[in-house]
């Protein structure tokens, strides 16, 4: 690719993250994304990217290698303790966000996106969107939470799977976009007790006993 194509490729896909990250996937105007990275051609993401949804898909792709290592290194250390251990499995969740949040905004906004799209039904995702969700690792972590739950009923099960996945991501950007803003807000965890403390609330939430 070009020099100057890799370049306007690249400032789409950050002025894409940006939007997507606030106003939301769906929401977010194609014409101003185009507009804030600076390209006067109105189908120049169309040109790059083919659909909203191929733009998707290259804002997560920037990001799904390193989530597939990390979540993958964390489950294989999880897949060797006991089967009724739920922290190790949930840490395979947990902390590849938080080191992915502390990368930088880009990383923010990729967890704010999936985020996003954990709350949708995955049969109303694109193909293309769910096979970059799946890249990133996290259904096989989920599929080992779900063999160590045995005693929540499936209805129950998915709904807690569904709600940690957003308060973690949604958590983890909050917190690093809190520590590297300018005015001081409250005191914030370090990395690592952030971390435990994260895994032991979702732990206790997720291994709650079911409803009767």
């Amino acid at each position: 690719m070009p020099p100057d194509a890799s370049n306007t490729r690249n400032k789409l896909l950050d002025a894409a993250a940006k939007a997507f990250a606030e106003h939301g996937v769906l929401n977010a105007s194609l014409l101003d994304i185009t507009r804030q990275a600076g390209q006067r051609n109105r189908g120049a993401l169309y040109y790059h990217f083919g659909s909203r949804d191929g733009v998707v898909c290259a804002v997560l792709e920037r990001h799904v290698d390193f989530l597939a290592e990390r979540e993958g290194e964390l489950l294989e250390a999880a897949r060797k303790t006991p089967a009724d251990e739920i922290a190790p499995v949930v840490e395979a969740i947990v902390r590849p966000a938080v080191e992915l949040a502390e990368s930088g905004w880009r990383g923010r906004c990729c967890l704010a996106i999936i985020a996003e799209l954990a709350e949708e039904d995955p049969r109303d995702l694109a193909p293309e969107v769910q096979a970059a969700l799946i890249r990133t690792g996290g259904h096989a972590v989920y599929a080992l939470l779900a063999e160590r739950l045995p005693g929540i009923p499936e209805d129950v099960r998915l709904e807690r799977l569904a709600l940690i996945t957003v308060f973690v991501l949604r958590a983890v950007a909050d917190r690093a976009r809190l520590l590297g803003r300018r005015r001081k807000g409250r005191p914030q965890l370090d990395h690592d007790r952030f971390v435990d403390n994260m895994v032991a609330m979702v732990a206790a939430a997720v291994a709650a006993p079911p409803l009767t």
